[in-house]
């Protein structure tokens, strides 16, 4: 288990944001549990990525420790060419890459999720599309973020879709703040 400061970033250290890393994206669909390896081998590269972590606490040895798990297990987001798909393909830490059509949505759905992320969000998995109502955010440190609202027991939930893999992940949000997305 790794300590939280051995983990790898979420983004190359080098950028700023999602948006700074130009290329064909692609999805790495990892081996089980090799998700960060792979992370760290294309940081080696300089290959661009995103690898969306959440802190969790864990009990083991009796003990309570916080770790760091992908938001989407087996998955990580690359970006570069077809020479950077190779050699990821190299690594033989993944099972295949996906080759997403809607590159603007897809990043756009990723662009939801670092910004959640980086504002320190409570995400929870959420292993399948939801069905619901679409709403955007219309004020506060989400703006313009979009996602599914569902209901829980509880405060009102935004799940933020990554619809290739039919998976997302649900943040708590005020409902005052949300608005209808026709």
């Amino acid at each position: 288990m790794l300590k939280l400061e051995d983990n790898p970033p979420i983004l190359p250290p080098s950028t700023p944001s999602l948006d700074a890393i130009t290329g064909h994206w692609w999805i790495a669909h990892t081996k089980a549990r090799f998700e960060k390896a792979f992370a760290f081998d294309l940081l080696r590269r300089g290959t661009g990525y995103f690898l969306p972590l959440i802190q969790r606490v864990k009990i083991s040895g009796g003990k309570k420790r916080r770790v760091m798990l992908p938001l989407f297990p087996s998955y990580v987001f690359f970006c570069g060419g077809e020479e950077d798909r190779y050699a990821a393909l190299a690594t033989n830490r993944i099972c295949r890459v996906i080759d997403p059509i809607d590159q603007a949505g897809l990043l756009s759905e990723l662009g939801a999720l670092e910004t959640a992320l980086a504002s320190k969000a409570v995400l929870d998995p959420y292993p399948f599309a939801a069905v619901g109502r679409r709403c955007r955010v219309r004020s506060g440190p989400f703006e313009g973020i979009e996602g599914v609202v569902i209901e829980r027991d509880g405060p009102t939930r935004l799940v933020l879709q990554v619809k290739l893999l039919g998976q997302g992940a649900s943040m708590e949000i005020d409902a005052d703040l949300l608005e209808a997305v026709e």
